[in-house]
């Protein structure tokens, strides 16, 4: 919300709710955020929260293979409750080394003709484009842009360019790939890699 990384990680217990601002060549617009625990334990009370939501994001970690499991009871229990929103998926920690989930497995998006994109919550690479795709979704603005910078990047930790740019690559080389015929494949490939 501010462009500063909060070094000392606090898990969402339950749910929590930010204003988030964009301007854009239209006017601003204002996200609510609702940033819902992930812990399984707290699972029933999410359709509360999805209840009359217009988008979502549904975000995981590269570098832990099980949050991308996850996105599957995500996905469904979103559309369950909210019919037709626009949803993106997103894999965050691009900036970290040891990544787990390579561009060839994360396929879940293009079954199920999702947005993706790989961002870095940490050095806020590309953390404005699933709020600008969602925007242009729900206005119906096909020319629609952010005319400021909706937060300051961060002073002390950068995305190595390089290095992602080989993971764009890699997302466009699997995305000339055919889809695995189960949707769980690409699940089943983490678990036989020990992930789990």
């Amino acid at each position: 919300m501010t462009g500063e990384f909060e070094k000392k990680y606090e898990p969402t217990i339950v749910v929590e709710v930010h204003p988030l601002d964009f301007h854009t060549n239209y006017g601003k617009i204002r996200f609510y955020c609702w940033d819902t625990a992930w812990q399984e334990k707290f699972g029933g009370l999410r359709d509360g929260y999805y209840i009359h939501e217009q988008c979502a994001i549904i975000m995981f970690d590269v570098t832990a293979c099980l949050t991308y499991k996850n996105i599957l009871s995500w996905h469904r229990d979103l559309c369950r409750v909210c019919e037709n929103i626009p949803i993106v998926l997103c894999g965050n920690k691009v900036d970290v080394k040891n990544r787990q989930v390579k561009a060839k497995m994360v396929t879940f998006h293009r079954k199920k003709n999702l947005q993706y994109y790989e961002i870095s919550a940490k050095s806020n690479y590309n953390f404005e484009n699933p709020f600008l795709y969602l925007v242009g979704k729900l206005a119906g603005y096909p020319n629609l842009h952010f005319v400021e910078s909706p937060a300051l990047a961060p002073f002390e930790d950068h995305i190595d360019l390089a290095q992602q740019q080989l993971h764009d690559k890699e997302l466009i080389d699997a995305a000339a790939q055919p889809l695995p015929d189960h949707d769980n494949e690409s699940f089943d490939k983490m678990k036989d890699l020990n992930h789990f």
